[in-house]
């Protein structure tokens, strides 16, 4: 018989993989020291720099894209005219103007002095010549500021012109506070920009700058943050630790961003009052593992004993029949299905010897193969049902940092400010649409032209198009309107345009200058809007309107538009931010619920602009069971060991039952058939192992028989 057939190799692999379950289950239930800070709080650092560098990126993209379409729009304007344009419908940039790049001529001038001998000269390359002067660039200016300047070449004039823009390079928008520090730093790890307590030439800040600087080198990974992104501990000062998190602005491979190529990072630090606390579970992981060890041996000993030893002894006894040697009776078995066919083959051993066939009947001796192996399946779900489902339990009383919960406040905010700049700048690309259209009754065609390239170049519409003073549509671009028939245009603002239905419909309102009956209409895409509010590590994240009904939720987790929010917990604190007044514009609680906890946060729109009407809220919920914390760790580490036992077991268990213990059935049902004188079954092994041995002797026997039975018939003839 081959080594590896029948029921050796199951009982052998759940041995060895019970053996190495209790290995695993002692060394992964180690005790767990937080003294050297929870690995969620530095996981949060992490999360809140890449968020910090995502916002800057789209702020600079933004500003880059938003002159070069000026630009394009304004195109063979007066020089004087496109810097009154621009300055009506954009006001981030410090200063604006126009140059003769030929000549170094400054044409036409607003706000702060450009350094215009930089715009000239261009860029050195690696070969020494001047790269292309159009683009981004950082600048640093005598005062010790930074500025980025954008340049965009202005088409439309016998000679080329360069229309010019000058903004300050801001810390991202998330809520320092006074023990919160944030910098910005280029791909040499110089600081451009920073907020909140000094730390720049603190030792631990030095080597995070390093480290962003290099990492902002590295090609970023498809489908997660777009550059390079980490955290790690600062100094040490008593039980206060620094946890430090920071990102490159980095772009994806494939994705257009130009600010991605300037190789800034963001880097966040915060104090952490380090918990000396232990989660001690080493002990309960040694007893486990112990005593799994004692269940492998015992069920292996009883599988050997009632499984595999009555099937080897099987095989010998029919060998011995089939080869002839019938002197000795075959040995009894305390096994139901090993006694059956046992008494079976003393049957055959009689009627070799010249008896009849009779019928042997069903053996009762001893509890069958199927019993023996759901008792010891038994005994092992004993042991994994517990580790699954019961020991260990972190429950809804945890400690959870207080960092946690300012952490989410702070992230709350920053996607709460991401969903309103980019609400506020589709609002400002609709009206230079409109400034486009004014001077006049545009020609039908033409208008239709700059609606198709404005929904073309903006991903963030569904449809834009123009309405007179009664909502009749006069021209449009993209999918069917939603604003209202027969009613009139809204203010110059982002209004919301129904509070029910399948899909929410947000617009974007401006009106034709000097045309009194005509607005330009951007409606923004659902799919836009939930783009702003997905952020990994923030746990489930809506956009909720004044009547706090679902907007937009985060992609992870799907919603149905204008519903309410999932407890009761979040409406009030929605409500609560709503009268929040201090200097922060959100609010975080740690609510504790039956059995379980979690980190809410939610922040209104602040600052103005054109949704200063809407009144919505981004509100977050993070389930403190997603953290990092010992003793969710704990948890799952004591499930995963009982998952692997519950694993080992089924699959070991089930797999002695279709090869061994289903064939062991069908044997003593064959060996009881071929007894009781059924000499025409020819019987066949399905498997080479040891009942297919059992079977194939039995065959030997079935042909000894029936030659036997021949030969008296034979004679008489």
């Amino acid at each position: 018989m081959p080594l590896l057939g029948g029921a050796r190799p199951p009982i052998a692999a759940l041995l060895a993989l019970l053996l190495a379950v209790a290995g695993t289950t002692a060394l992964v239930l180690g005790d767990r020291d937080r003294s050297a800070i929870d690995t969620a709080v530095l996981t949060s650092q992490q999360h809140v720099a890449e968020d910090g560098a995502l916002s800057l990126r789209a702020s600079l993209d933004e500003s880059i894209t938003d002159l070069q379409r000026a630009a394009a729009v304004y195109a063979g304007s007066d020089p004087d005219a496109v810097l009154d344009k621009l300055g009506k419908v954009y006001n981030k940039w410090r200063g604006t103007a126009v140059i003769d790049p030929a000549g170094g001529t400054l044409l036409a001038a607003r706000g702060e002095n450009i350094p215009l001998a930089t715009v000239l000269k261009g860029r050195t390359g690696k070969d020494g010549k001047d790269d292309d002067p159009l683009g981004p660039r950082l600048v640093k200016l005598p005062s010790g500021d930074t500025r980025m300047l954008v340049v965009a070449a202005l088409p439309g004039a016998a000679a080329p012109r360069f229309l010019v823009a000058s903004g300050t390079l801001n810390v991202p928008g998330i809520s320092s506070g006074e023990d919160r520090s944030l910098l910005v730093v280029d791909s040499a790890g110089t600081v451009l920009a920073s907020d909140g307590p000094s730390v720049a030439r603190k030792a631990w800040a030095k080597t995070a700058r390093k480290t962003a600087a290099a990492d902002s080198a590295k090609t970023p990974e498809a489908g997660g943050h777009p550059g390079a992104s980490g955290h790690l501990m600062g100094d040490k000062r008593g039980d206060v630790r620094t946890a430090v998190g920071y990102a490159a602005a980095g772009r994806l491979p494939g994705e257009s961003s130009a600010a991605g190529t300037l190789g800034l990072s963001v880097i966040t630090s915060v104090d952490v009052t380090e918990d000396p606390a232990v989660v001690r579970t080493q002990a309960f992981g040694l007893v486990a593992a112990g005593v799994l060890l004692v269940l492998a041996l015992l069920v292996g000993w009883v599988l050997l004993r009632t499984v595999q030893r009555p099937l080897l002894q099987l095989y010998l006894e029919s060998r011995r029949l089939a080869r002839g040697e019938l002197d000795r009776p075959v040995a009894r078995f305390k096994g139901r299905e090993a006694a059956r066919t046992a008494a079976a083959l003393e049957s055959l051993r009689r009627q070799l010897l010249g008896g009849r066939p009779t019928r042997t009947g069903r053996a009762r001796g001893g509890i069958g193969a199927t019993a023996t192996v759901l008792v010891c399946a038994v005994v092992l779900l004993a042991w994994a049902g517990p580790l699954l489902l019961l020991v260990n339990r972190a429950g809804s009383t945890v400690a959870v940092p207080q960092q946690l919960v300012d952490d989410q406040r702070r992230r709350t905010d920053t996607a709460s400010d991401r969903v309103r700049k980019a609400l506020n700048e589709g609002w400002a690309d609709v009206a230079s649409v409109a400034q486009t259209l004014a001077g006049g009754e545009a020609k039908e065609d033409a208008e239709k032209a700059v609606l198709d390239k404005t929904l073309r170049e903006h991903g963030r519409y569904r449809a834009v198009y123009v309405i007179d003073g009664q909502g009749k549509i006069l021209s449009r671009a993209g999918d069917s309107p939603r604003h209202p028939a027969g009613k009139p245009p809204r203010p110059d603002s982002v209004a919301q345009l129904n509070t029910s239905g399948k899909e929410p419909a947000v617009a974007a309102y401006a009106a034709v200058p000097g045309a009194k009956d005509r607005t330009v209409v951007g409606e923004y895409d659902p799919q836009f809007l939930i783009s702003l509010v997905t952020r990994p590590g923030l746990g489930q994240v809506w956009l909720i309107d004044k009547g706090h009904r679902i907007i937009a939720a985060d992609r992870g987790h799907g919603f149905r538009a204008f519903s309410k929010l999932p407890g009761g917990h979040l409406d009030d604190l929605a409500v609560t931010a709503r009268n929040h007044t201090t200097k922060t514009s959100g609010t975080a609680i740690l609510h504790r619920g039956d059995g379980s906890s979690d980190i809410a946060a939610a922040a209104p729109f602040t600052g103005g602009g054109a949704v200063k009407d809407l009144q919505w809220q981004v509100v977050s919920s993070q389930p403190t069971s997603w953290l990092e914390l010992p003793e969710y760790s704990a948890q799952r580490r004591t499930m995963l060991a009982g998952l692997l036992g519950l694993t080992a077991a089924v699959a070991c268990l089930g797999w002695l039952y279709i090869i061994v213990i289903r064939p062991l059935h069908a044997l003593a049902d064959r060996a009881e058939a071929l007894a009781g004188g059924d000499r025409k079954t020819v019987l066949f092994p399905q498997h080479h192992d040891e009942v297919g041995a059992v079977v194939r002797n039995l065959e030997l026997i079935r042909q000894r028989l029936r030659t036997s039975a021949e030969r008296p018939t034979a004679g008489r003839n």
